[in-house]
């Protein structure tokens, strides 16, 4: 009787890592499909694959570290924060495979959606590619489709 009166409080979550290249490489995808609303399982597997493949990551592991990103990417800094991050530790070359691995997220679910596209050039922007490089890699993700 009492518990209904006095619920117990639930414990405070556990306090969220500092951003890390990988941990803000990781939000930025989520935020790339979650622009449209919508986080499709199509999406879901493909930072999995993006994030097993570029940090050399095992099935399970990759998983666990998008589940941290996703929590990181509601709670933490905004675009440019995660995107500064990257700029300072990932070489240029680097950072425009970023973005095709951003535009393969965006169009997982077999979909073109404008938010997506929106945050994407702002994320690719804050990156810091060319205008040359961003069209390219939207070139290149649209023959794809």
């Amino acid at each position: 009787m009492f518990e209904r009166l006095f619920p117990r409080r639930k414990p405070d979550p556990k306090p969220l890592p500092q951003p890390t290249p990988q941990l803000a490489l990781g939000a930025l995808l989520v935020r790339v499909a979650l622009a449209d609303r919508t986080y499709r399982a199509a999406e879901v597997g493909q930072i999995d694959r993006i994030l097993a493949q570029t940090f050399g990551l095992k099935p399970i592991e990759a998983a666990k570290l998008r589940a941290t990103c996703e929590a990181l990417e509601r709670h933490a800094p905004g675009t440019p924060e995660f995107a500064q991050i990257l700029r300072e530790e990932v070489p240029y070359e680097d950072r425009k495979a970023l973005g095709d691995a951003m535009w393969s997220v965006a169009l997982a679910d077999g979909a073109r959606d404008d938010d997506e596209e929106i945050q994407l050039l702002a994320i690719e922007t804050a990156l810091g590619l060319s205008d040359a490089d961003m069209t390219a890699a939207r070139e290149k993700a649209l023959n794809a489709l």
